[in-house]
């Protein structure tokens, strides 16, 4: 309940906006409930933010979860449509979250190192997506760009600021990383 609260606090009112006590009133508790389940605010923001992320309250890692195994059936365009509706997945529901762990990194370190450990994790994700996808390890130049890509950033900048639609955004992405993927077996001579 508290982390939910929190959830959607940060999420539309961002880091410096949102309260201790407004996250207690919107979950129905206490301000020290919040302390002595939490011990901070910015650690209340990284539990929601990591919820946020998986979906669930799931401890394990995404890169040990079965859905990205998932990602090994069917044709490859199929399974790169799977991982890239997978992307879009949790970019939808962790974004506005996402965005107040940025802002608070500006002041916060735990916001800050969380920051670092959700690109470095989000790039683990993509290694063995991919490898699912591609049956075989990717190149390291493969993945850098597959996760430049299909990024929150991106995701971003095609949906809330250009006002795409997320099928649209899922097809164009699918078709982007295809090109990435059709280049990097078959280089342009330059």
């Amino acid at each position: 309940m508290i982390v939910k609260a929190a959830s959607t606090l940060f999420g539309s009112r961002g880091w410096a906006a949102t309260t201790l006590p407004m996250i207690a009133a919107e979950a129905g508790t206490a301000v020290d409930t919040i302390y002595s389940s939490f011990g901070s605010k910015s650690a209340l923001l990284m539990a929601a933010f990591d919820e946020a992320l998986a979906g669930d309250d799931d401890p394990r890692a995404m890169v040990d979860r079965p859905e990205l195994a998932d990602f090994a059936v069917g044709s490859r365009v199929e399974r790169l449509q799977k991982g890239v509706h997978f992307s879009v997945a949790v970019y939808q529901r962790s974004l506005p979250v996402l965005k107040a762990v940025q802002e608070a990194a500006g002041s916060d370190p735990v916001a800050r190192d969380r920051l670092a450990q959700y690109d470095q994790d989000r790039r683990d994700v993509m290694v063995v997506g991919l490898g699912f996808i591609l049956d075989g390890p990717p190149s390291d130049t493969l993945v850098d760009a597959i996760w430049t890509l299909v990024s929150p950033e991106v995701y971003s900048k095609i949906t809330e600021g250009r006002g795409w639609s997320v099928p649209k955004a899922e097809a164009w992405l699918v078709a982007m990383v295809q090109a990435v993927f059709d280049y990097s077996e078959a280089p342009l001579s330059r």
